[in-house]
């Protein structure tokens, strides 16, 4: 009997053994298994691919914050809507927003964005006095839109308010159908 018992300790260790050395077989000794490896390889290209997009998110941050630290003014729009009436699908109009600063102090506006792609403002880069004016131009890539298009465009400066929408409308007319 006392024979069955060591048998039985000995298979239980041999097995316990095995199991032991097949788990060192898959890591690399610091305890990473291959798929560990492989997700940390996954996660340092995704880090790597999101460095640039969160480089680009500080900077804006950084421009925020100084515009922020400005004393804030405020800004008068000649109009805050356009609309370019009804275009031809792919076509490019451009409108120029013109804007005076109504402030005490020089305007800083440190971002432009349009609601989409198709939508690119341009801000100018340099503080506008007060009294002065300034322009906006606003170009609308009709190419792949049809009918109906409201875009927006969204200011941001040391205003009060912060940020200021501008909008930008068209009927596009969609580009007939090629018969190939």
């Amino acid at each position: 009997m006392k024979n069955g018992i060591k048998i039985l300790l000995l298979a239980a260790v041999a097995v316990g053994l095995g199991i032991f050395a097949y788990q060192m077989s898959a890591n690399d000794g610091n305890g990473d298994t291959k798929k560990s490896r492989e997700m940390q390889s996954d996660q340092k290209g995704t880090e790597k691919a999101n460095d640039g997009k969160q480089q680009m998110d500080l900077l804006e941050d950084q421009k925020t914050q100084q515009a922020q630290n400005q004393p804030t003014t405020t800004v008068k729009f000649d109009e805050y809507n356009h609309d370019f009436g009804t275009i031809d699908e792919g076509d490019s109009p451009e409108h120029i927003f013109t804007f005076t600063n109504t402030g005490d102090n020089p305007l800083i506006l440190e971002k432009c964005k349009g609601s989409c792609g198709c939508t690119v403002p341009k801000c100018p880069k340099n503080p506008i006095a007060p009294g002065e004016k300034g322009e906006i131009k606003v170009v609308f890539n009709s190419k792949g839109k049809k009918n109906s298009q409201t875009k927006k465009v969204t200011v941001t400066g040391n205003t009060d308010p912060g940020q200021t929408i501008l909008t930008i409308k068209a009927q596009v007319t969609p580009e007939a159908a090629s018969n190939g």
